[in-house]
């Protein structure tokens, strides 16, 4: 079953985001589980907590589709080490929240040399952060997010994750989400059906795909920057997504949008309402619409390839 949802709001109370995901009829989310642009926020409460694990029972949301996002500050990738340190302090205060939360992955951008490492000891720096973190923490999965390719910048390459993850020692608490802007901007063309999913599979494998970020880019294939634009307004377009959203490999985990202003719940419900989920209620329907007759031979009649239209 497609799992998809969007990035929504915690304030007012991290409880408050099951509320801000039930009202756009998501079935997945994501949210931040402490501001994104400070080091350090207050601790979530018992209140907060409770709330929290009653509303997940309350709306029948299963932790395995939550996928929350880690702190933008963070770069566990950096060769100086009380810059890293801090970064690391950061980074577990985060898995412990989402362990006290009764949540299971937790999704963040891997890092930066900042120009002063070779990419391969950055890589190195980062899984031995994960390792440390793991030794921390009780079930937790670490999931690495791609990147868009920017100068410095740690998962641009798909090798860059497969790199991190051979380095890390509990492979069953590591994993990968993949945004489909970065993907794009890092030179994968969505545009076609199947030689980036090959190339991940490949490189990494599909087995550690735990959730992907659905958003249009802004700037050209290949351009090496992060710009989310919605879906289909972009230059992966429409046919990017009809494909994605065709596949059963990116059926039960996370789909989860994030447009220019994740914030803003009347422009996110109107995006899953009437781009995502329209598709894949589609996709759905001419999965069934294949199932052989009592004869096998033939398909069911008055079923017409999607049409996506323009962009």
């Amino acid at each position: 079953m497609w799992k998809i949802g969007a990035h929504v709001s915690a304030a007012g109370g991290i409880e408050n985001a099951i509320t801000n995901a039930a009202s756009i009829g998501a079935n997945a989310f994501a949210l931040f589980v402490k501001s994104q642009k400070k080091w350090s926020s207050p601790p979530l409460t018992d209140f907060n907590i409770t709330s929290f694990k009653a509303k997940l029972v309350e709306h029948g949301y299963n932790p395995r589709y939550i996928l929350p996002h880690g702190s933008y500050l963070i770069n566990l990738g950096n060769p100086d080490a009380e810059k890293r340190r801090k970064s690391y302090d950061c980074f577990l205060d985060d898995l412990r929240r989402c362990e006290s939360l009764g949540l299971v992955l937790y999704n963040f951008h891997p890092g930066s040399s900042v120009g002063q490492a070779t990419t391969e000891e950055s890589i190195s720096l980062i899984a031995e952060s994960i390792n440390k973190a793991h030794c921390a923490t009780n079930t937790i999965v670490t999931v690495l997010e791609n990147m868009a390719g920017m100068k410095n910048t740690i998962g641009g390459d798909f090798n860059h994750l497969a790199g991190i993850i051979e380095l890390v020692n509990n492979k069953t608490r590591v994993g990968v989400c993949l945004d489909t802007c970065h993907m794009f901007a890092a030179g994968y063309d969505l545009r076609t059906k199947e030689g980036w999913v090959a190339d991940f599979d490949q490189q990494v494998g599909l087995s550690y795909l735990r959730g992907m970020h659905l958003n249009d880019s802004k700037t050209e294939f290949n351009s090496k920057r992060d710009r989310h634009q919605n879906i289909g307004l972009g230059h992966i377009g429409m046919q990017g997504f009809h494909h994605i959203l065709n596949d059963v490999r990116f059926q039960d985990i996370p789909l989860i949008l994030e447009t220019p202003h994740p914030e803003a719940l009347e422009a996110v419900t109107a995006s899953v309402n009437t781009v995502v989920k329209p598709l894949s209620d589609k996709a759905e329907s001419r999965k069934s619409a294949k199932k052989p007759t009592k004869k096998g031979k033939k398909k069911a009649k008055g079923v017409s390839d999607l049409n996506y239209g323009e962009a």
